[in-house]
């Protein structure tokens, strides 16, 4: 059978003796799984933005990524849609570790797949 870690690719992130449990969490489990779903995301808010602007494809590259970053911060409902969709690829034992520092961990998937939309979307 078919795990969910077996659906992830190893980045091969070296941790240090000084990487925080948290850093090794994001690295080791969250950012394996924003690549995995990355096509997913991609799609999602590409859908997203043409609902809410139509023009979104016409924008210039920095109107893109503000709208990237400004519509994801600010609209709950899809910050929890992408923050749900990477939840839903944890193990139960990692769901038990995120759900320790739930706030911490959804700011961090925040941003990094903010980061990861701006460098694909808003250089479309």
């Amino acid at each position: 059978m078919i795990t969910k870690l077996d659906l992830r690719e190893s980045l091969n992130i070296v941790n240090s003796e000084t990487t925080t449990e948290t850093e090794t969490f994001q690295n080791q489990t969250m950012r394996p799984i924003l690549k995995l779903q990355n096509d997913l995301y991609l799609s999602m808010f590409i859908n997203y933005a043409l609902r809410q602007k139509a023009d979104f494809s016409s924008l210039s590259v920095s109107k893109k990524q503000m709208f990237i970053e400004q519509n994801i911060q600010k609209d709950a409902v899809l910050k929890n849609t992408f923050i749900g969709m990477t939840i839903g690829m944890f193990t139960l034992e990692e769901l038990k570790l995120y759900q320790s520092e739930s706030k911490i961990f959804n700011k961090r998937i925040i941003t990094m797949l903010i980061e990861r939309l701006k460098s694909q979307i808003g250089k479309e």
